[in-house]
């Protein structure tokens, strides 16, 4: 019988770290995402266009809202580390501090809005709805610190840090949304 009860737990051990590792995985592969999405850049001042707000909201989505958050917590800790993860290949903690930095510090926090959201309902209005909301978090942190820091004016960051990149966003969101919707079809969380 105590046989049996030990090979029971070390299965559930042998399971359990599995899936620890899987999750380890998918965290440090979404922030890498993030890196190589940062490279995918249009330069433009103050802030370039990039395609790292596609890989923030399928973070949230696909690994839920703490793994999301601590995907792109690693991505901002490499880049202020040294690693050169951010757009144009910049490095450190003057970027986070720079004309981007309202938008950057905010991914984590939308990878957790979109996670939590998309945990209660996995209908296409409300995966778009849940992704806008992660959308608008990061705009609404990066237009207004951009304004507030970098232009010393609002009505000018609201202007080039969010109207500016509207279109390029809502693309991203409407591409986001039907990525996960349709995968999540069959997988609604990657690590399992």
């Amino acid at each position: 019988m105590s046989h049996m009860l030990s090979s029971g737990a070390q299965a559930v051990s042998v399971r359990d770290r599995s899936r620890v590792l899987a999750q380890a995985l998918w965290i440090v592969g979404f922030a890498a995402a993030t890196a190589a999405a940062a490279r995918f850049e249009i330069a433009h001042q103050p802030v370039p266009y990039t395609l790292q707000t596609l890989v923030v909201l399928l973070a949230g989505a696909f690994l839920g809202a703490r793994n999301g958050a601590v995907s792109q917590l690693l991505y901002l800790g490499a880049g202020a580390l040294g690693a050169p993860v951010f757009s144009s290949g910049s490095i450190g903690m003057a970027k986070l501090l720079g004309p981007t930095g309202g938008y950057l510090l905010a991914f984590p926090l939308a990878a957790f809005l979109v996670g939590l959201l998309l945990e209660r309902r996995r209908t296409l209005p409300w995966c778009v709805g849940g992704m806008a909301s992660g959308l608008a978090l990061i705009f609404l942190s990066g237009a207004t610190y951009l304004g507030a820091v970098y232009l010393n004016d609002l009505g000018a960051g609201f202007a080039s840090g969010f109207l500016l990149f509207t279109w390029w966003d809502l693309l991203k969101l409407g591409a986001a949304s039907m990525i996960y919707f349709e995968l999540s079809k069959r997988w609604p969380r990657l690590p399992a």
